[in-house]
Parts: structure tokens; C-alpha cells; sequence
């Protein structure tokens, strides 16, 4: 939308200084004048043909109204419509503040983003929560029946008598389908104030704002109105027959039959419909209710060039004039993300599902978008003058915004608590890039302010000085294949070989997972694959130095790592770190490194569903439950790899835990956590372990050496020495080697030791 040098290989050009061109900004506003000229023409036509139709089964329009009244309406209407495309454009300008990002649709990405709109507009979306979902669904369907209800009726009010169509047994099906939307709207809208005010769920309740009553009340009053007034009507033209098909206005009718002033009667239900909707497009683009428009947009722009996976890329620090790095300002942000921000529905699913926020730490996610927003909002066009756009949502009036530096409403602590475990972009019904504005902030908190934990600043120093974050010297990377004749290249040769066997430095160093990169060799060399590792040669991948804003230290070790691999004529990558499998798979082609790559989970499914890896007598009596990594999960979308692994083995019984999957919990070590302190409330790790212990699980298995680490601790720190926890692979080479045994024992004629 805006241009400008931004930090982003996805930005798009602007047109050229003094080119015309329609801004998205005047587009609001064109709709809103277009719709209010339809509207006053509307008015204009139904005057003209307001002749009395030819069918005793019919209702005249206006039928009861005064022409002054009915005149008002066509002229209040259309200066409401102008008013709201002018707000509108006000907003949409505060997005063309933001940084170029490409969002164009094209022959390639049209199929995918109309699925992404239908997915949210038929509320696939929301039906996660389906208590919620189905509340929403009945207030947005039901809405939006009863606009067609009015525009038809509107459409046929416009014809000459002898076009009209609402006539009828047409008549009595339109006047049923009216009634039974009005019924499903209105139990929407009660539903709702009882879960609000009521039931008061704590995401809901710790965002509770006036302008909350004032929607919900607003909309109660449509409803009510609209069925009081169709039941004034019926009794004022003397309750006919065929009135029956309004199954909800005709009984209400009897409660005017007998009524003194029964016209007038009908006129104040009628002008209190009117009212209330003219209410409705009075607060439409100054409270939440914007989201009827932002989010469905939102919704359609979800799909991007870069992988799901991946950051934004940045320039190459060493060679670009950028004199600021990250997101610190509005103008940071691309438009993209600042859409974001008046997209958002506050329904807090995000804060529901995000672990930094369930163990007590100062992020809020949804507070992140909303801070955004109201920064925005109070440095926007009009600011502090008539038209000033309105923030997301109301704010204490004591809140002030000097500047367009989102840190003045945002801390460092809530940006360095995330675990960018993407929960809150994954259970987000409309789609907002949260993690996008979360990571970009610690790019700027990093580069430009060296603000970070003080525990980072001795990883990055490692990651500098000798190629990992363990500060353990680069000769020890392959003493785990110490006696295991395991092939080693060196980054200046050819690889002759299939895979290269990417370890990571966790892999490498961590005692813990040495264990797993030994297992997940022993487990490829049975199935025969041609693999080789490069030992001392390896480095991080960078993704911890990445996560954590340090884009410097992550070019460093990436473009070195991808001169390398492309030097030696790398294709196919194992890797059983997901961060090094995002990394390698989702990053590593911006800076020119193109590869096959396929963690182990993915490797070992296709070996043993192929039959390369032999589980004959290969069993595992036990009770597991899996824990998701939210790299290989809900950045990758590998959730069944793993399963089907474990699954393959005889005897198992496999549980879930309660969230697991898309809404699985973090272990806490993602986005560089794991070389940061946990002080501050429960930590993220012993609230998993003991939602995994609480299945009755023996065992807890693994697919991340983060994930392993961070599990084996939390379930110790509950004192469960008796659950194991191990890699996916370790527990299958350990059932294998079981199957082996009892086999061996059983050729010698001896009786296995039990368990064995």
C-alpha cells in the first residue's frame, strides 16, 4: 500500500510521486458515497411505483408510516452511509502508513485466498470453540438474512405494480424466512449478553467495555423492534389469515389487538427498527463492530509469498543503507500488520491458548495487537480533532500516546516472554499475524537498542565465536559418533552421498540429546539410508539469534552455512531439530539455499510404511503421550508424522493430552527462551509436564531436543522418576532392540527377563 525503504523483500513498489491512482483510503470512501446514492435513488424509484399490488397476499411498504416520517428515512440514510465510508477511509489511511507488503492476488494464490475467505465467513473458523461459534453463527447469519429480507423487500418496493413479486404464497415464505432469521438473531444476541454478563468466560471478562452493552443492546433492539413491528402491522390491518406464515409477528400481533392508538403504536416500533439501526451505523466504524468489514479482508489477505514458518526477510545488514532495523514506530509495521489491528474482534482466543500468558508472565497477546492499534489510532490522520479515528477498543481517558512509538504502550518484558510458539496466530479466527509483530519488535529491541536478557547476550557471543549458542568448541560436534563408523565430510568436498544429516547444536552438545542423534543414526543405518554428517564443520543454523531479533548474528551463521552447503552440491537435509527444519526448509531460501529437507519423524514414517525399517517383533507395552513441538506442528503442520511412528509399534496404547495438536502447549524453549531465565510465574515446562503426567502416561515422547530437555526437567521437577521421557526415535530403537532380544532368547531356547 504505502512505500517507503522498509526491512522487507516482500514489500511491493509504490506508484510514482504525483501519479493518480485510487487509494484504498478513497475507495472507503467512494463505497460509502456509493452506497448512500443507491440509497437516496432507492428512495426516490419506491415513491414513484408506490402503487397498490394486485394480490390480497401482500404488504404494502410503508404501510402506516407518515410520508414526513418515510421521507426522513431516505434522507438520514444516506448521510450515514457517507459519514461511515468517511470514518472508514480515516482507518484504511492509518494502514497506508505502514510498510509496503505484498498481498496482491494473483492466478496462483486466487483459489487459496477465496478459501481462506470462505473458511471464515462461513465460520469454519470460529466453530474451534463451537459454544462461541455457534453464538457468533446465529448473530452473523441471522444478520445477514434479515439485510437480504430488507433489501428484497426494498427491490420489490421499487417496481411498477405490475412487477412487484412479494405477493402470495412468495409472500408467505419471504414473511416465514424473515421471522424465523429475526428468531435466530435475536437468541444470538441474548446468548451472547449471557455469556458475557453471565457465564463471563476470563478472556472475555478481563476485556469487558462499555461499548460492548452498547453493541449487544443496540442489536437486542433491532431485533425486538423489528418483530414488535411486524406484529403492530398485522393487528393494524386486522390480523389476516395469511398473516399466519409470520410465525413469531402474528401471535405478537394479539398483543396490540385491543390496543388504544394502534397506529401509533405501530410508528414508534417502526421509528424505534429505524432507530436503532441507524444506532448501528453510527457505532459501526467507531467500535469493534468494524470487524464485520476488517476481518472478512483480513481473512482474504492471509496468504503470503514467504512460508508459514518463516520471519520477514531483511536486507544483508552488511551492505544496506538502513539506518533502522525492526518495528518500533506505526511506520514500521507494513499495512498488512496494521490492518491487523482494526481486524481484530478482541474475542481473546489468542490470550486463551498462550502459555507465556497461562503461567503468569506480562504478555498478552491480544494485548500486543490492541496497543498497536491504539497507538495507531492516536497518531493517526485527525488526531486530536474532529474525525480522529478511534482506537480498537476504549482506553481510559487518563492513556495519552506522545509519539507513533509502540513502546510507549508496549514493555520489553511482554516482548521477550513470548516463546513464538504461534498459538495465537494459529487460534486466531480472523487470521492476525501476531507473531509477525512480536518478532519484528525484538529485531528492533536487538539491533537498534541492545535491549534484550542479559543470559542472550552470552548465546550470541557463542554463536559468534565458535558456531553454537552452547559455547562448546566446534571439535566436540561429533564425539557422540565416537566407535559408530559414521561418515564426516568436510564443507570444502562434494557430498557422495544421499542425505546430509544435519545434527544441530542441541543434537551435538546436549548429553540428553546425543542419545537421539545416535538412536536416529542407528535407526537410519538399519534402513539402509546413505547419509553423512559434517561434524566439526557444522554450525547453528542461526534460528535462536533469529527468534530473538538478532538478524546480524543469524546472517553470519546462515549465508556462511549456505555457501557451504550449495558449495558442496547439498540437496537432501535430515534434521531432527524442528527449529533447524524450519530454518533450513523455510528460511534458508532467502539468502539462496534451496534443499530437500525432512525431519526424522517424517523419514522414519516413510521407512517403516515402506518396509526399509523391519519392526517385526518390535513392541512397546506401554502407556505414551506424544508432546507436539510447535516448530514441527503448528509452523510446519507436522502433527502426524510422529504419531504414526509411535503408532507403527505393537502393544502401544498412545493417549493425548488435553491440547495437543494446533492447540498443543509450548514446552517454553521456542523463540531463544531456552537460553533465557524463567523467574516470573509458573514455568511454562512444569505446567506441560504436569498436564502430561495427569494422562497416565509411562512415557512422554518427543520429536524436538528443546521439547526433550524442557519435558525430562518438568517431569522431574515433579518428582516422576518412574515416567520416561525419550525422542521418538529412542523409543523405537528401544522397542526394536527389545523385539531382537526376546527373539535372540528365544532361539537359545532361554525365557525372557520380564519387560524385555
Amino acid at each position: 500500500m504505502s512505500s517507503g525503504s522498509h526491512d522487507s523483500t516482500e514489500s511491493t513498489g509504490s506508484a510514482p510521486t504525483g501519479a493518480k491512482r485510487f487509494t484504498p483510503s478513497r475507495i472507503a470512501l467512494i463505497l460509502g458515497t456509493g452506497v448512500a446514492a443507491i440509497t437516496a435513488v432507492s428512495g426516490i424509484t419506491g415513491h414513484l411505483n408506490d402503487a397498490p399490488v394486485d394480490s390480497p397476499i401482500s404488504r404494502q411498504v410503508f404501510g402506516g408510516i407518515p410520508k414526513a416520517v418515510e421521507l426522513a428515512f431516505y434522507v438520514t440514510l444516506p448521510v450515514l452511509f457517507i459519514m461511515g465510508g468517511w470514518l472508514f477511509s480515516l482507518r484504511v489511511r492509518n494502514w497506508q502508513r505502514g510498510a509496503p507488503d505484498n498481498r496482491r492476488t494473483t492466478k496462483k494464490n486466487a483459489k487459496r485466498r477465496m478459501a481462506d475467505f470462505r473458511s471464515g465467513v462461513y465460520m469454519k473458523t470460529l466453530m474451534r470453540d463451537r459454544a462461541a461459534g455457534l453464538m457468533h453463527s446465529m448473530i452473523y447469519f441471522g444478520f445477514l438474512a434479515l439485510f437480504a429480507v430488507t433489501t428484497v423487500l426494498e427491490i420489490d418496493h421499487q417496481m411498477p405494480a405490475s412487477w412487484k413479486f412479494l405477493k402470495g404464497t412468495t409472500y408467505q415464505g419471504y414473511s416465514a424466512f424473515g421471522d424465523a432469521a429475526g428468531l435466530v438473531f435475536t437468541g444470538g444476541i441474548v446468548w451472547a449478553m449471557v455469556r458475557r454478563y453471565i457465564q463471563r468466560p476470563y478472556r472475555i471478562r478481563i476485556k469487558n467495555r462499555p461499548e460492548d452493552a452498547v453493541i449487544l443492546i443496540t442489536f437486542l433492539t433491532i431485533g425486538l423492534s423489528g418483530m414488535l413491528a411486524e406484529g403492530a402491522r398485522i393487528a393494524l390491518v386486522g390480523r389476516p389469515s395469511f398473516e399466519k406464515w409470520s410465525f413469531v409477528g402474528y401471535p405478537l400481533s394479539r398483543l396490540f389487538q385491543n390496543a388504544n392508538g394502534l397506529d401509533t403504536w405501530h410508528q414508534a416500533m417502526w421509528v424505534t427498527h429505524v432507530v436503532a439501526f441507524a444506532a448501528f451505523l453510527v457505532i459501526l466504524p467507531v467500535t469493534k463492530l468494524r470487524h464485520m468489514f476488517t476481518s472478512p479482508l483480513n481473512m482474504y489477505l492471509k496468504d503470503r509469498q514467504r512460508p508459514k514458518g518463516a520471519m520477514r526477510p531483511m536486507p544483508n545488514l552488511t551492505e544496506t543503507s538502513l539506518e533502522t532495523f525492526g518495528a518500533a514506530t506505526i511506520e514500521d509495521f507494513t499495512w498488512k500488520q496494521l490492518l491487523d489491528t482494526d481486524a481484530c474482534t478482541m474475542c481473546g482466543r489468542c490470550t486463551a491458548v498462550c502459555p507465556a500468558h497461562a503461567t503468569g508472565k506480562p504478555l498478552d497477546p491480544r494485548e500486543i495487537v490492541l496497543k498497536i492499534g491504539t497507538v495507531m489510532a492516536l497518531t493517526g490522520p485527525n488526531h486530536g480533532g474532529p474525525g480522529q479515528v478511534s482506537p480498537p477498543v476504549s482506553i481510559d481517558p487518563e492513556i495519552k500516546v506522545s509519539t507513533n512509538s509502540v513502546f510507549e504502550r508496549i514493555t520489553a518484558d511482554e516482548v521477550w516472554a513470548c516463546t513464538t510458539c504461534k498459538a495465537c496466530d494459529e487460534n486466531c479466527p480472523v487470521n492476525i499475524e501476531i507473531l509477525d509483530k512480536i518478532l519484528d519488535m525484538r529485531r528492533y529491541l536487538s539491533l537498534m537498542e541492545s535491549n534484550f536478557p542479559s543470559e542472550l547476550g552470552n548465546a550470541y557471543r557463542s554463536m559468534e565465536n565458535t558456531g553454537n549458542p552452547w559455547g562448546i568448541g566446534q571439535n566436540e560436534r561429533a564425539a557422540w559418533a565416537k566407535d559408530m563408523d559414521v561418515p564426516i565430510v568436510e564443507t570444502g568436498s562434494p557430498l557422495s552421498h544421499e542425505y546430509l544429516y544435519w545434527v544441530g547444536c542441541a543434537g551435538s552438545f546436549d548429553d540428553k540429546n546425543k542419545k537421539v542423534t545416535q538412536a536416529t543414526a542407528k535407526l537410519l543405518r538399519r534402513a539402509g539410508i546413505d547419509f553423512a554428517i559434517l561434524g566439526p564443520s557444522e554450525q547453528c543454523t542461526g534460528d535462536p539469534a533469529r527468534r530473538s531479533g538478532n538478524e546480524y548474528v543469524f546472517q553470519m551463521l546462515a549465508m556462511a552455512n549456505v555457501e557451504s552447503l550449495n558449495g558442496m552440491g547439498v540437496k537432501k537435509i535430515i534434521t531432527q531439530c524442528p527449529h533447524c527444519f524450519n530454518t533450513l526448509l523455510n528460511e534458508y531460501p532467502q539468502l539462496g539455499g534451496n534443499y530437500q529437507v525432512v525431519h526424522h519423524s517424517q523419514l522414519l514414517e516413510e521407512l517403516i510404511a515402506d518396509g526399509r525399517l523391519d519392526l517385526n517383533g518390535a513392541s512397546l507395552e506401554e502407556r505414551v503421550v506424544y508432546h507436539d513441538s510447535c516448530y514441527l506442528g503448528r509452523h510446519n503442520d507436522v502433527y502426524a508424522a510422529p504419531r504414526k511412528v509411535l503408532g507403527s509399534l505393537k502393544g502401544i496404547n498412545i493417549v493425548e493430552a488435553p491440547r495437543n495438536g494446533t492447540k498443543g502447549m509450548c514446552c517454553g524453549a521456542g523463540g531463544a527462551r531456552m537460553w533465557m531465565e524463567e523467574t516470573t510465574g509458573t514455568k511454562v515446562n512444569d505446567a506441560r509436564a504436569e498436564e502430561l503426567i495427569g494422562t497416565g502416561a509411562s512415557r512422554v515422547a518427543t520429536a524436538c531436543p528443546f521439547c526433550y530437555i524442557m519435558m525430562d526437567d518438568g517431569v522431574k521437577a515433579q518428582g516422576r522418576d518412574d515416567v520416561i521421557v525419550q525422542d521418538i526415535s529412542m523409543h523405537l530403537l528401544e522397542a526394536i532392540e527389545r523385539g531382537e532380544a526376546r527373539d535372540r532368547a528365544e532361539s537359545l531356547g532361554q525365557v525372557p527377563v520380564a519387560g524385555q
